[in-house]
């Protein structure tokens, strides 16, 4: 009997196998007998017709790399099994090796179980034992995607709910801080005062970025909430906090041209920010850090300019890739507390919630230089639907 006819007239013993090893696993021992089988029935079926479908020897090697290939209706139907079956397993506690041995042992139960009703092979039993290899691996590497994805979300989702539920606790640390800093007049706790207040802001901005980070990689655009803005303005201000807090070093600031458009203030300052922040970090600390803004007609044009070690070419593609950090030995002495390797993937999401661009230049010649381009107003896509506010 060909395989695939095998599995149809079979599929309730094999299916006991599968429930019998699913037992034998840790989430399994106390789960039921439907949720131990779950999607397994669907996917024995979708495999067998998958098996008696006509397919090109290039689409049996894309099904076998879990590339799809197939363009079957059941090929379509085993992806979307294996899918449900990888949610229901993580839902039911299973790790990722233990649905990779399921996979295992219904492989083995398949071709165990049909072997004892086959007489003799020939050569089309071994063709029919190719395409059943190739239709598991599909089924698998489909499965291991959507387990991967859904742990992935549940963890971005546990730092989205933890990065709010820290906001509070921190803002009151530090209104306390700074009330008690007010009243009392004792030297040596003003200044502990003061470190408490500076380290609060610290942490409020790792905050801050880690539900940035969270809400886009969880399919959310960056929340803008447009005003008019004068940037020369927003540039000063940023430009003199650096002064402040890091007055050993020169900054340049050059505006020109009419500077004034429709943006989000407090997300166009954390652009200026991070990237003057970066600059200083990873500049020569003798050469001048340049931030101008150009206007450039329905545009503006932002840049920042350090001089020192060039970042390396290889590196530049993966730049602005969230917690992914360039140290040189000098810049990682010169790191900001509470950086994770955010700030650079930051300034580019923001770039495009505004319907702007972003680039990197960076040679031992000329520096590097980043440039940052916007439009003054929202594209009219953008203003059909509408924009989110700030994330509170």
């Amino acid at each position: 009997m060909q395989l695939a006819k095998f599995i149809l007239a079979n599929i309730e013993p094999i299916l006991a196998e599968w429930e019998a090893f699913a037992a034998s696993l840790a989430p399994g021992a106390t789960m039921t007998k439907r949720a131990l089988r779950d999607d397994a029935g669907a996917i024995l079926r979708a495999t067998a017709r998958d098996m008696e479908a006509d397919q090109s020897l290039a689409q049996q090697t894309d099904k076998s790399k879990g590339e799809g290939g197939a363009d079957s209706t059941a090929s379509d139907q085993l992806d979307t099994a294996s899918t449900q079956h990888a949610e229901e397993r993580v839902g039911s506690g299973f790790n990722i090796m233990e649905v990779v041995s399921e996979y295992r042992a219904l492989r083995a139960s398949v071709l165990r179980l049909w072997r004892k009703s086959v007489a003799q092979f020939d050569l089309d039993d071994l063709d029919d034992i190719t395409r059943f290899n190739e239709a598991i691996d599909q089924s698998l590497v489909e499965a291991i995607g959507r387990y991967t994805e859904r742990v992935n979300r549940s963890r971005l989702l546990f730092l989205a709910i933890l990065g709010h539920d820290l906001r509070s606790p921190l803002n009151s640390i530090r209104m306390g801080a700074q009330l008690v800093a007010h009243e009392n007049e004792d030297q040596r706790s003003g200044e502990m005062l003061a470190m408490i207040d500076r380290q609060s802001e610290v942490m409020a901005t790792l905050v801050t970025d880690m539900i940035d980070f969270t809400s886009t990689w969880l399919g959310s655009a960056m929340p803008l909430n447009r005003e008019p803005v004068d940037l020369q303005i927003l540039c000063r201000e940023v430009i003199d906090g650096f002064h402040v807090t890091h007055p050993q070093r020169t900054l340049h600031f050059n505006a020109q041209g009419d500077l004034i458009g429709h943006w989000d203030a407090a997300r166009l300052q954390q652009i200026v920010s991070n990237l003057l922040g970066n600059a200083l970090q990873y500049g020569a600390k003798d050469e001048p850090v340049e931030l101008s803004a150009v206007s450039e007609g329905a545009l503006v044009m932002l840049s920042v300019h350090n001089e020192g070690t060039p970042i390396p070419p290889e590196v530049l593609p993966t730049l602005f890739n969230p917690l992914v950090r360039y140290d040189t030995a000098e810049s990682a002495l010169r790191r900001v507390a509470g950086s994770i390797g955010l700030g650079l993937y930051i300034v580019r999401e923001i770039v495009n919630a505004k319907g702007g661009t972003i680039e990197v230049t960076s040679t031992a010649e000329e520096g590097t230089t980043v440039t940052v381009r916007i439009p003054r107003q929202p594209a009219v896509e953008e203003g059909k639907h509408g924009e989110g506010k700030a994330a509170s």
